[in-house]
Formats: structure tokens, sequence, C-alpha cells
């Protein structure tokens, strides 16, 4: 089962065990993760999964779509360029181990 290590502005940090199949903020709501919010329940059209991914981790991803990225613009913390939305990142065993940071708010 892949696992995320997600780090709060704090430095805290949660590593999550995850199911195949879902997004990283699918785990991160599933195990009531403070930091995610998900208002819109992973229909990427809120931006409160706003999440920084850890620099060792950015090439691994899929390229990031059009709708994701305009949302990305409206983030309440600062858009950075490792900045991405949770409910867009699918789990899968190649990413085990994958760190994503938390901004310091999502609204």
């Amino acid at each position: 089962m892949p696992a995320i290590t997600f780090i709060q502005a704090d430095g805290k940090s949660d590593r999550v065990e995850t199911s195949g199949g879902e997004s990283a903020m699918q785990a991160a709501t599933r195990h009531g993760l403070d930091g995610i919010l998900a208002e819109c329940g992973g229909n990427a059209m809120c931006a409160t999964c706003h999440v920084y991914i850890d620099a060792a981790w950015l090439a691994r991803l899929p390229a990031m779509v059009d709708d994701e990225d305009a949302l990305l613009d409206g983030t309440a913390a600062e858009r950075l360029p490792n900045s991405r939305l949770a409910c867009q990142i699918m789990i899968t065993p190649a990413l085990d181990g994958l760190v994503l940071r938390l901004p310091e708010r999502q609204v």
C-alpha cells in the first residue's frame, strides 16, 4: 500500500497509507488530516486541497491539466512552481513515499 507524507506549515508531519486508485486529497480527508479542506469533494472546482510537491517528486507526477492550472491561480496561499491540487494527484505504487507540503491556509 503506497504511503504519502503530508508536512504541515508548522513542520509537523503525518504519514498516510493510501488505497489503490484514490487521490492524495481522498487519502488526506479519509484520515482526517488538518490542512486539506476539499470543499468541492475532489471535483477540481475550489482549490482548497492546494499542496506543494516536494522537489524530489515533481518529475514523477503527470502533467497538470488546464483546469487545475487555472484554479491554482486563485489559491489562498501563495502559488509556487511546485503547487498542485491534491485532488488531481492519483496515487499509484510508483508514488509510494510521496512528500506533500501543506500551505499555511486554504481559505
